[in-house]
């Protein structure tokens, strides 16, 4: 149990010196602003990137399943 201590002890003293920087928050509006055109297609595309291959893995999941070289 002492030894756990110890080591709680050691954690605690590393993290008390770490520096933790500050985020960068800006109350100034967009330099640029954004169409609701350009928000869409990147939504689009993001959501492309994203569930695309997610989709084909689910509809593909049976083959995935078998084995190379199995016994059918």
């Amino acid at each position: 149990m002492s030894g756990l201590n110890r080591s709680f002890n050691l954690l605690r003293s590393v993290m008390r010196h770490q520096i933790t920087p500050k985020a960068n928050i800006s109350a100034k509006p967009a330099k640029h602003v954004l169409s609701a055109g350009e928000q869409t297609f990147v939504m689009v595309v993001m959501f492309a990137t994203i569930l695309g291959p997610s989709g084909w893995i689910l509809t593909n999941l049976e083959e995935y399943k078998k084995r190379p070289g199995a016994a059918k």
